[in-house]
């Protein structure tokens, strides 16, 4: 295949586009929330806390439509033992953001954390934070290696062009403006993002609807044409499978700091909530052309197109099926203007996972684990260089591992496994505790892992009920790969177990040091008897400066007998005792 010099004005341009608004961004607010006396770093974690509606829609809807999105919407569409029916991402991650706005929003953004790890550490302290920064890092590093895997095999539908330099520049790119500008340079980018895949996809598909090797698209829902329908089926023994997957994506899709990144930078608590709820929509909205081509893609007799004569399912290629459509069956111009659209916006969804990555890591392991001294330009800096290299491994993994698509669909099942019910306790309930923590965190690790994962080869060691040998043709070699599949919903029953844990140990422990049946010189965590501990921090260690206001924060009460979980937890979200509120509280200084 030759160069196409058409293709590689297109991406070139579109790639110039983001990289100018992503300088823009930071230059444009280069000052923002410094002169209200908020630190650089924080500026770069979260803006001023300051996006507003506009900006804060488009980014917000930007935390899960990127180049994943759009390619696996369209793969799941076009597969023939899928179709629609198992497209679940634009209704799954919609449905997140909703539940997001409406639980989880207000009580992050209110208390004036900086990111999802703070609540962790003020109440479970830092060692769990660090633990729990785990499966939170993998999520992010393993999501950014997947979005720029899919835009090296996008690149190389468009241009015969070595595929490492292309991901290379286009990871560069990315990291160079995250770099410059921080959250600013993520939000403003992710408006020119979506606006290049809306225009890129919309574009393209009237055209590929029209050619003459695809059939109507209305008569291939329902009937087989050129493959099963694409509208696809859920078979009665898929059920619970289908449930377990789809509350993955609607309640795993909450616990990501590349939403509450989002979350905590919105100008108040209810504009966090509006932005969700608009970003849902936009999700749903967003997944419309991928649908479309998807089905097109299904819909199409290869033999008439350039492709060939055999299909994009029997060489292996389904996943590609989206650039594939674009490339094959619309005029060239139109197929470059689709693809380098889709290639810009792809480059661009990998900064906010990177950003999120070095947030975390800077504020809540270096800073608050290791160094609480830490000067803020060495906070700017620290983050910098992990950026860059948080940046360097996910391009270095998109590059040399040939399951980076395993490996993100596990850590997002361990995000949604350890971290959302670990989210649940330290927000709703009162009086859960590192103890909890731990073993909630054992347990959800476990039964997950148990269950094995066919896409990394990773043989399960817990078999559920109901699970089947399958097997996998590899059509491009011939090879059959038998693997266990699990039609127990075990991801949602790990994830339900970690939570029991969490507040069955919690409770346990609490009673066994407080009534004396357990010596208190056997709380080595300093999580229930300690009067004072450093390893359980104060809300001041974690917010620094005056935006947030107090009353809007848990009141820090002395008690000598209670534990000292129970002056962290915060009353709006958690207890309607009138004791403990801040209005009584003000009252008492009266």
């Amino acid at each position: 295949m030759a160069v196409h010099a058409e293709g590689i004005v297109a991406i070139v341009i579109f790639y110039l586009l983001i990289l100018a608004v992503g300088i823009w961004a930071a230059w444009k607010n280069k000052n923002s929330g410094v002169s209200e006396g908020q630190d650089r770093s924080e500026t770069i974690m979260v803006g001023g806390r300051d996006i507003g509606l506009f900006v804060g829609g488009f980014t917000m809807t930007a935390t899960w439509v990127g180049g994943g999105y759009i390619n696996g919407t369209a793969e799941y569409v076009y597969l023939p033992d899928f179709g629609l029916a198992w497209a679940q991402a634009p209704f799954g991650y919609a449905l997140s953001l909703v539940i997001g706005g409406l639980f989880f929003a207000k009580p992050m953004r209110s208390r004036g954390y900086v990111t999802m790890l703070d609540p962790f550490q003020q109440i479970y302290g830092k060692r769990m934070g660090g633990l729990l920064f785990i499966p939170a890092l993998m999520g992010e590093i393993f999501w950014s290696a997947a979005i720029l895997s899919a835009l090296g095999a996008t690149l190389s539908v468009i241009v015969d062009i070595d595929i490492n330099m292309s991901v290379v520049i286009s990871a560069l790119i990315a990291i160079f403006y995250t770099l410059v500008g921080g959250l600013y340079s993520v939000a403003y980018t992710d408006v020119v993002q979506l606006f290049c895949i809306f225009l890129g996809l919309w574009v393209s598909v009237p055209f590929a609807l029209s050619n003459p090797a695809v059939s109507s698209i209305s008569v291939t829902a329902k009937e087989a044409v050129y493959q099963t329908p694409w509208l696809g089926k859920i078979d009665s023994a898929d059920t619970w499978m289908w449930i377990d997957n789809f509350c993955l994506l609607m309640l795993g899709g909450i616990p990501w700091q590349v939403y509450f990144q989002r979350v905590l930078s919105a100008s108040s608590a209810t504009y966090a909530q509006v932005l969700s709820f608009i970003a849902a929509a936009g999700c749903l909205v967003m997944a419309v052309p991928s649908v479309l081509i998807g089905a097109i893609g299904a819909s199409t007799d290869w033999n008439q197109t350039t492709y060939g004569a055999i299909p994009p399912k029997e060489k292996d290629q389904s996943d590609m099926i989206l650039p594939i459509v674009l490339q094959h069956l619309c005029p060239p111009w139109i197929s470059f203007f689709g693809l380098g659209a889709v290639s810009a916006a792809v480059m661009s969804s990998a900064d906010s996972s990177i950003l999120s990555a070095s947030s975390m890591f800077a504020r809540n392991i270096y800073q608050l684990a290791f160094r609480q001294s830490a000067t803020d330009r060495e906070i700017v800096w620290v983050m910098r260089i992990t950026i860059f290299v948080f940046g360097a491994l996910a391009t270095a993994m998109a590059l040399l591992t040939g399951t980076v698509y395993g490996l993100w669909y596990l850590s997002s099942d361990l995000v949604y496994v350890i971290i959302f019910p670990q989210l649940l306790s330290v927000l709703f309930i009162k009086g859960t505790n590192t103890y909890g923590s731990v073993a909630g965190y054992v347990f959800g690790l476990l039964l997950r892992i148990g269950g094995g994962e066919p896409y990394l080869k990773l043989p399960p060691f817990i078999y559920y009920p109901g699970w089947v040998q399958q097997e996998k043709i590899h059509h491009l070699t011939g090879d059959v790969e038998y693997f266990i599949q699990q039609r127990f919903p075990f991801k949602t029953v790990s994830m339900l177990a970690s939570f029991l844990g969490n507040v069955a140990f919690s409770y346990l422990l609490k009673y066994l040091f407080e009534s004396g049946t357990l010596s208190h010189k056997y709380d080595f965590m300093d999580a229930v008897v300690s009067k004072h501990s450093k390893e359980i921090m104060d809300k001041t260690t974690l917010v620094s400066n005056d935006i947030i206001i107090l009353s809007e924060m848990a009141p820090v009460k002395t008690r000598l007998s209670n534990s000292m979980v129970g002056t962290f937890t915060n009353t709006e979200a958690l207890s309607d005792d009138e004791e403990s509120s801040p209005e009584s509280l003000n009252n008492d200084h009266e």
